[in-house]
Order: C-alpha cells, then sequence, then structure tokens
C-alpha cells in the first residue's frame, strides 16, 4: 500500500514538472535572438524606357540580441561588382556610375534594433562611394522568413549622376530605392 501511495505521489509531483516544461525548440530557442543567415540588397528604379532592379546576394551569418547590451548591431561590405541588372550594358551602366572602381565596396550598419509592434526600428548607415547616409527609427518589416527594409535614395544624395543613353534619349530617374532582407535562419 505504501509503494502503490508513494508512486502516485511521485507520478504527481512528476505530471506537475514536465507540465511546467517547454519543448526545446533549435530554430531561434530564444525570442530575444534572431540569427541572419543571408543579406539580399535590391537596387530598384526607372528611367525613360522602364523599371529596373539590380540585386546583389552574399552568405552573412549574425546574430541579433534584442535587448541586450551584448550585440545589437550588424555590419557588412558589398561589393559593388557582384550586383547583377539582368544584362552585361546594365551591369556595367551601374559599376560606372557607382563608380565601382574607385569604390568597390559598400557598407550597410544597422544598430540599435528595437522591437516596435509586430515589426523592428533601427539606426541604419549606408557608405557608399564616399559618402554616409544615415536614417534613424527605420522600419524594419518582419516576416517568418526576414527582416525587410527600404529606402529611398536619390542619386544626387550621394553626389552621383543618373546615368543617360544615346545622347540623353535614354535617362535614368534620379530616385531610386534600397531594398534589403536579412533572411533568418
Amino acid at each position: 500500500m505504501k509503494q502503490r501511495i508513494l508512486f502516485t505521489i511521485m507520478g504527481l509531483v512528476l505530471f506537475f514538472l514536465l507540465g511546467k516544461a517547454k519543448p526545446i525548440s533549435l530554430l531561434n530557442a530564444e525570442p530575444n535572438i534572431i540569427v541572419i543567415d543571408k543579406l539580399e540588397i535590391e537596387i530598384l528604379g526607372n528611367s525613360t524606357v522602364g523599371k529596373y532592379n539590380c540585386a546583389n546576394s552574399l552568405a552573412y551569418r549574425d546574430t541579433i540580441y534584442l535587448n541586450s547590451n551584448v550585440k545589437n548591431s550588424l555590419k557588412s561590405e558589398i561589393s559593388m561588382n557582384n550586383f547583377e541588372c539582368g544584362n552585361r550594358i546594365m551591369n556595367k551602366d551601374l559599376k560606372t556610375t557607382v563608380k565601382a572602381t574607385k569604390f568597390p565596396k559598400s557598407t550597410v550598419t544597422i544598430t540599435n534594433i528595437k522591437p516596435s509592434g509586430t515589426n523592428y526600428k533601427c539606426s541604419l548607415n549606408f557608405h557608399i562611394t564616399d559618402k554616409t547616409l544615415s536614417y534613424q527609427n527605420l522600419v524594419l518589416k518582419n516576416t517568418k522568413e526576414s527582416l525587410e527594409g527600404i529606402v529611398a535614395i536619390k542619386f544626387s544624395d550621394i553626389g552621383l549622376e543618373p546615368p543617360t543613353k544615346m545622347g540623353g534619349i535614354i535617362k535614368v530617374k534620379d530616385e531610386f530605392v534600397i531594398h534589403f532582407n536579412l533572411h533568418k535562419l
């Protein structure tokens, strides 16, 4: 009889202990940690003959620690020679426009990443050619697969001339958008 009572009590204790246990998740085990696996950057704009899209994707592994003083920033160098615009002529035009031979790398630094509703806000510094553009409270849209941000820029903001072709018949508009995806692991 004593064994039966002892087993019952042990069973109840085990039941209560296991009832409070949380399942182990190998992916994103900590809600205040975001692991980034890949960085994609797209340059989107318009010209007199239509839209253009130049993209660059690079393997980039880093961890963001939210609500912590440990490490709440990301920094990445981007090769301007690795952008793909869909054809050789546009690739060459982009490299010429951004002076890729003189400034082969750009740098993106994202700091102060903080939750904002279901999304995040951050500070962004984008260094291209010899200019640095800074943005405060930039929204990073939080999806299941990535954190996405959009920045509107003008060629004139970074001291560049929008490209023209055929004696000015084809002109790229001064405004363009940089769309970046930080893919989660």
